[in-house]
This record gives structure tokens, sequence and C-alpha cells, in this order.
């Protein structure tokens, strides 16, 4: 739908009123509705969002160690534009029309802390070096018989999931709860996120889905919105849906790969038939570029506390800086059979990140190493957690974002503005947790010592 059209259609929808959302630092979308007459006025002019969008965490507490905002600014609105292309019906709220924002400052430019932006930004850099970016981001969740009150009440322990045992690709567990399997394929092609596929993975309850490709920043929104829907969806079915990246130790954790793959018109550079494993030499800077910036950028896929949980050996999660052809063991697991499909599969993202913080680390890091023209050592063959040529990921998101605050290469990537208040931000996280006493702890501690 044109501009014209998608205004006819919010005009004359019903319900009087639009969605908006933006997202945070952490890719939480944070909205609200707004009547017609608001909207159409914010079409040739801005909306006003309070700023402490940036200024607190995923649980509204407000940040103490950051500049942009917080009670020294009196957190005054910021300005929000509203993307027209992002326009989408909400199928489960009766079509209700749906728009994403973005931030800019107070001189009209895209604000550099706005996650959106930034992949904007590195799409921009993509496109002047001659390049189309197409992606795509997978997730792994878990499904369970709950509700936010029963959730709590229980204090997240003891939660029943959608279906007992470890049974991936079942076809007899996606028939157990198939209202449920069929709403997510249906309606999320409805709100204009089209699946490639959809399936049961090993562990209680656990789901995967496969976004179909796409430019760069669609694929960017179409994750983004595929997690708050898939959470919306399942609510309406008496479940609850979860993309933290470890729930268990027991269990494997929830990946949030991303594909990715360079274009020049109609052709993807990436694939070169006489090349080995027929990759180009592009592909091969592009995969020398992740896998030396990866360890200065690594809170950008692995956010929180929690996926560094995921970043465990034999748990189908990478630990080491590698990579391999069609090796599911690497961080960078190459994927090369034919000139469409060639392309390059970042597996160290988790289900817990921002989609758009997450394939900006990835398409920055790949452009620097064609800038750089970095040379790729030799492939992981076999087992990648015994290849340590490179080193380990950090164990935790302390040590990552350690190395990512005093990092130039960070700094060159994103620039120093969204670097400093990015690492901020998880130096909050840390100290939050840092301060809590947990149930290991008390088990552990309590009697014995």
């Amino acid at each position: 739908m044109n501009n014209e059209e998608i205004i006819a259609y919010v005009s004359s929808h019903p319900s009087g009123r639009v969605k908006v959302a933006v997202a945070d630092i952490d890719g939480v979308l944070r909205g609200k509705y707004i009547s017609v007459e608001k909207f159409l006025s914010s079409t040739t002019s801005n909306l006003g969002f309070c700023d402490v969008i940036f200024g607190w965490d995923m649980n509204d507490l407000a940040y103490d160690n950051t500049s942009y905002t917080g009670w020294h600014t009196g957190y005054p609105d910021a300005k929000v534009q509203l993307s027209m292309s992002s326009f989408r019906k909400i199928p489960w709220e009766n079509g209700i029309p749906f728009f994403l924002g973005e931030f800019i400052d107070g001189a009209g430019n895209p604000l550099a802390i706005c996650p959106r932006q930034l992949l904007q930004k590195i799409i921009r850099q993509a496109t002047d070096a001659g390049y189309h970016a197409k992606c795509s981001q997978e997730f792994e969740w878990f499904n369970f018989e709950e509700t936010p009150q029963s959730f709590a009440a229980k204090e997240g322990r003891n939660l029943t999931p959608l279906t007992p045992g470890m049974f991936g690709y079942s076809i007899l567990r996606s028939s157990a709860r198939n209202d449920f399997f069929s709403a997510l394929f249906d309606q999320l092609k409805d709100f204009d996120i089209p699946l490639e596929g959809l399936h049961t993975e090993t562990g209680p309850g656990v789901y995967e889905a496969a976004i179909t490709y796409s430019d760069a920043l669609l694929a960017a929104d179409n994750a983004t919105l595929f997690k708050t829907a898939v959470k919306e969806i399942a609510y309406q079915h008496g479940i609850l849906a979860s993309f933290m990246a470890k729930f268990n130790e027991n269990l494997p954790g929830c990946s949030g790969h991303v594909h990715q793959s360079l274009w020049k018109e109609k052709t993807n550079v990436f694939h070169d038939p006489s090349g080995k494993h027929q990759m180009s030499e592009t592909m091969e800077h592009y995969l020398a570029g992740q896998l030396y910036c990866l360890p200065h950028i690594l809170p950008m896929v692995a956010p929180t506390i929690n996926s560094y949980k995921r970043l465990v050996e034999g748990a189908w999660a990478p630990t080491t800086v590698t990579w391999g052809n069609d090796n599911r063991t690497v961080a960078l697991r190459a994927i090369t059979g034919g000139n469409k499909s060639c392309r390059l599969e970042t597996r160290v993202v988790g289900s817990d990140t921002n989609p758009y913080l997450a394939l900006s680390a990835c398409l920055a890091s790949g452009l620097y190493g064609i800038k750089h023209r970095l040379k790729l050592q030799d492939e992981t063959t076999g087992n990648g957690y015994r290849d340590e040529r490179n080193g380990r990921f950090p164990k935790s998101l302390d040590e990552a974002n350690h190395a990512m605050k005093n990092s130039a290469v960070a700094k060159e990537l994103f620039g120093e503005t969204f670097v400093t208040h990015f690492t901020q931000t998880r130096d909050w996280e840390v100290r939050q947790f840092a301060k809590v006493v947990t149930d290991w702890e008390t088990k552990r501690y309590f009697e014995i010592i």
C-alpha cells in the first residue's frame, strides 16, 4: 500500500485508533494507542515519547549511570517519527493499524542510541559500499501452560511446559496444541511476518521458527515484532512464551541465529562456484571481519546475564571464536550450497537479543572485514568446542562488556555515543545481578558453611 492508501485505511478503521511502538535498548517494544487525528498530525510532524524509554531497564528501573537522560534532565519528551513503511494490520485486534517509530534528536537527525536508527546507519554503509544486505533471524523459545498471574504466583518455579520431554522435529507434539501452532503460522502471516518453517525443538514445549529472508531493516522489524506477536498470540491460548536464552541449566538454550548475505542487484556476492566451498573472496573477508570483531562487540548479540549460561559446551551454542562449513559447533556457520541460498549463519546470537542490535553487529563487523580485506583463517572441521585458536568467548556479561567498553573497534563500528550508552546499560545489568542472593547460594551455603 502507498501512503495515501495507508492513510485511507487508518481513517476508515472503525476503532478510531492506531497502535504505535518503539524498541528500547533491550529490544522490548514500548508503545501506546493514539487517536486517528493524532496519527494524521504525526505524519507531517512527530510524536512525543518520554525519553525514559532509554533511561530505564526492562523492569522499568531508572538507570543511575547514564548521561542521555535521568533525574538530572527531568525525563523530557523525545521526538519519534513514525515509519510509514512499517504499517501493518494486527489480525488479533480486528485489523487495527500498527506502526513502528524511531527516535530523532532536536535537530531532526537520527538519535545515535536508537537501535532502529543504528541499523539504518549500518545499512547505509553497506549501500555506500555497493551492497544490498539481506537477512533473517530464526528463534527458539519455550512455551508454558501458564499465565503472567500464575507465573508470578509460582515465582517462576515448577512451571508446566506446553508438552513434556525432549522431542525435536516432532509431528506428534505439534499436533498436541495445534490450535496454537496453527494460529502462530496463520496470524503471523496475516501480520506480514511470513515464516519459512515452524517446528518443535528438543526440549519440553520448545518451538523454533525461521522468518522468511528479506531486506535487512525489514528483517529486523519482523524479528522484533515476531517476539511480541508470539507472546500476544500465546496469551490468547492460555500460554506463556519465553525467549529467555537459558531457561533451565539442564536443557539447551534458545538461539536467535542471524542469516545474512550481500547482493548486487540480483547477484549474491557471497557465492562463487569456483571458490573453496563455493565462497567468494567477499564472503571470506566478511567472515573474517566477524571473527575479528565479535569479541569486541559480544554484548550486542549476548546482552543479558543469562545469555552466557547458553554459551556452554555441548548445548548447541558456540563457545569458541570459530567458523566452519556447515558446522553447527562453531560460532559462524557458512552455508554455501547455491547462489540463492549461499549465506552466513551467525550462531552465537541468542533469542534474548535486540534484533536491531544483533543485525547491526553482524553487518557492521562483516563490512569491517571487507573494508580491511581481512584474511580468513582455515575453517574448523569437526568439534568446534576444541578449537581455541582465537580463544573462547567471555563467560560473563561483565567480562564481555568490559571488552566492548574499551574497544576502539566497537567505537569505529557504531560510534562512541552509542557504545558509551549501551555499555553503561550493560554495566547496570551486571550491578543488578551482583546484589541479588540466588537460590543456588542459599542451598549451598545457608546450613553447611
